[in-house]
């Protein structure tokens, strides 16, 4: 079955606008492990503008002891980012290209211009017993490069797929996903999908076989306010599950 990790980002967004604890996002992370989700995600940023140094921390703790759940935390490989890695050990380390100052996530990395430092990054996250994934365009040759490092999977970008899907085109984008995908996993590499993904497209990407994981925040935190958090859940559940039998 196809995981769903539940990326935080947003919770504490919502946190932090008030300078108090609540939402809590730990207390919200318990919330959606009860309701059967197979992962927690963060993304801390080097402002702190939603995750904080301290969630990764707390996070960390509240999933170690919780089987079959695991615990990703994704960013820009910085010193800093990396300490933070070192120190809490999580399941799976995502690394994503972002500049300190942007809004999201955009693209996946240029292997041809990082493929020696990527390749370093997950000879030292193998190192500390954490799978490593990057951050990836549906782009063969990109893929192939990653197969020739120590990484271990690929992280799909999904924000091109979400909006051709939109407009009710996405049958030659999603094939470009589809072939990326073939491609990872012939050479070896495992492969996890995120970004813009949410209940209405999701169903339609997962046609690609062997997505291990998906990683959805933003559209699903949306999806929450709107029909209830326990329904929500229980339909992305659902289509994984559904996209594990076909």
């Amino acid at each position: 079955m196809t995981a769903l990790s539940v990326n935080l980002n947003k919770i504490a967004l919502l946190r932090n606008a008030r300078g108090r604890d609540c939402p809590n996002v730990v207390d919200y992370a318990q919330k959606l492990i009860d309701l059967g989700v197979q992962g927690i995600t963060v993304h801390p940023r080097s402002d702190e503008r939603h995750i904080k140094r301290q969630d990764v921390y707390d996070l960390a703790e509240l999933v170690c002891f919780i089987p079959n759940v695991e615990f990703n935390v994704e960013g820009y490989p910085s010193d800093e980012f990396m300490c933070l890695i070192e120190d809490v050990r999580p399941n799976q380390c995502t690394l994503v290209p972002d500049a300190p100052d942007q809004l999201t996530s955009d693209h996946g990395w240029d292997m041809e211009k990082n493929q020696m430092q990527i390749n370093e990054l997950g000879v030292q996250l193998n190192s500390w017993d954490v799978r490593s994934s990057v951050f990836l365009d549906p782009v063969p040759e990109q893929v192939q490069l990653v197969a020739d490092t120590s990484v271990d999977r690929i992280e799909l970008y999904t924000e091109r797929f979400a909006q051709a899907h939109a407009k009710g085109c996405f049958k030659a984008v999603w094939q470009q996903y589809a072939d990326a995908a073939q491609v990872a996993q012939s050479l070896g590499l495992g492969v996890n999908a995120g970004h813009d993904l949410d209940l209405l497209n999701l169903a339609d990407f997962l046609t690609i076989p062997g997505i291990l994981e998906v990683s959805i925040g933003h559209a699903l935190t949306v999806e929450s306010l709107e029909q209830g958090r326990a329904s929500v859940i229980q339909q992305y559940l659902a289509i994984c599950q559904k996209a594990s039998k076909t």
